[in-house]
């Protein structure tokens, strides 16, 4: 990511995000709601959302799948031990595609927490002193297929069943 700032406004950019993916099931973590998502709501009557405050997810919510989660506003009302727990679990158990929008400085964070939950600075977004960063994790964008990892190099696939070594 560059250091300068997004033309755009955080919610134009949660917008294009939604509107990118127009998942069928989304899981909003947050403290308050957003215009971005009520905008999405309107647009697709049909998605699932589901909304949970900041902290651990309520039973209901951990054990399901969803196609996007978005974090907003969230990390700001959590101790960092918590928060991190929250969007590991997140990552691992319930969504492929994770945006967490944050306020750094207000939620005492460094750019590198998020690089080690494999998360991605996408925009930053500045309004008066105030600076916001969308961090993004897309698991079918994370790593490319080195070229390595193929059956040329592995597995022989043609002789399977012909040799016994």
């Amino acid at each position: 990511m560059t250091a300068s700032f997004s033309t755009r406004t955080p919610q134009q950019a949660l917008a294009a995000l939604l509107d990118r993916y127009a998942p069928q099931r989304l899981l909003v973590v947050g403290a308050s709601d957003f215009p971005a998502l009520a905008a999405f709501r309107e647009a697709h009557p049909d998605s699932v959302v589901a909304q949970a405050a900041p902290g651990a997810l309520p039973a209901e919510l951990a054990s399901q799948r969803f196609d996007l989660a978005v974090v907003v506003d969230c990390l700001e009302h959590l101790p960092k031990r918590p928060a991190l727990e929250l969007l590991a679990g997140i990552r691992n158990l319930n969504a492929s595609r994770i945006a967490v929008l944050a306020d750094l400085a207000a939620c005492g964070w460094a750019e590198t927490d998020f690089y080690a939950l494999a998360l991605q600075a996408s925009e930053r977004f500045q309004r008066d002193e105030q600076v916001l960063t969308l961090f993004t994790y897309d698991l079918r964008e994370y790593k490319q297929v080195p070229d390595w990892l193929n059956s040329r190099f592995w597995a022989n696939p043609e002789n399977f069943g012909k040799y016994w070594w």
